[in-house]
């Protein structure tokens, strides 16, 4: 092979390798992003915890004992979800899943003290019913509140 069929065989590879990187560049997915944790364009929405206690309105009353005990188990209950698990959302959260559950859901992913669950069935009558598919972010007291409101605290 001479000097110079070298140097076309060269010129050709890089001509190759050129429009291999163009059309590369050019491809692109269209279909809609679910990205879990984008600082700019975050389309997974998170609960966060409010603000007050819900057993802090009973610290002068007969329930604040049994308030304070039912947060404990919340925490524990919380912590402990991990990827897999299912949990009803509505209806008997902090319970497994039964019928009278209106809102079923998945752990999908798991963050500092935030879970990531997806909704996965929902009855007319629950405020999930729109949502089945939904992926939303739980930070861990936000999932302690729902556990005493569902308690009646």
């Amino acid at each position: 092979m001479t000097s110079d069929q070298r140097g076309q065989l060269r010129a050709r590879a890089a001509s190759v390798a050129a429009l291999a990187l163009f059309l590369s560049s050019c491809i692109h997915d269209d279909r809609e992003t679910r990205t879990r944790d984008n600082d700019l364009f975050n389309s997974v929405p998170e609960v966060k915890a409010p603000r007050a206690d819900r057993c802090a309105q009973h610290q002068r009353t007969a329930l604040k004992g049994p308030c304070e005990d039912a947060r404990f188990l919340a925490q524990e209950y919380a912590r402990r979800l991990s990827v897999g698990d299912e949990v009803c959302l509505e209806g008997g959260f902090g319970e497994l899943p039964t019928g009278a559950c209106l809102a079923r859901a998945a752990v999908v992913d798991t963050g500092t003290n935030r879970a990531l669950l997806e909704i996965r069935d929902a009855r007319p009558e629950s405020r999930w019913f729109k949502k089945v598919e939904y992926q939303v972010w739980f930070e861990e007291g936000a999932l302690v509140d729902l556990y005493l409101a569902e308690r009646g605290y």
